[in-house]
């Protein structure tokens, strides 16, 4: 039988990290490549909720994640190729994280991952 070292760590941290650590922890796993411009972005988006994509790329200018509107657009842009988002519409498009990520936002979180690692 083989000898398994299992590591605990436990540790609290606030909403805006737990989305974050979920997005980063799933780009990771699937070799994802995100700055971390983008995974704010993507992590405020998450918290946010379905947003309208104009006033959206607004909000994460004024929050100085990005220098411009166009450039969270094309951020924007990229996450939907990646299928980190989802559009959906034609004027007036919104945006939400794509459900298929099984990102949560609300409420009392409690992430519980379990990797194993098996040496040859």
């Amino acid at each position: 039988m083989a000898v398994v070292n299992q590591i605990e760590k436990k540790m609290r941290m606030n909403n805006w990290d737990a989305v974050k650590y979920q997005l980063l922890t799933y780009c990771y796993l699937y070799k994802i490549s995100v700055s971390d411009a983008d995974l704010d972005c993507l992590t405020f988006l998450a918290l946010e909720g379905e947003q309208e994509l104009t006033s959206f790329c607004s909000k994460v200018h004024e929050k100085k994640i990005f220098s411009s509107p166009q450039s969270v657009r094309n951020c924007l842009t990229k996450a939907a190729k990646k299928n980190l988002i989802v559009k959906e519409g034609k004027n007036k498009k919104k945006i939400t994280i794509n459900p298929k990520l099984d990102v949560f936002s609300k409420g009392n979180l409690l992430l519980n991952f379990k990797i194993l690692s098996l040496a040859s």
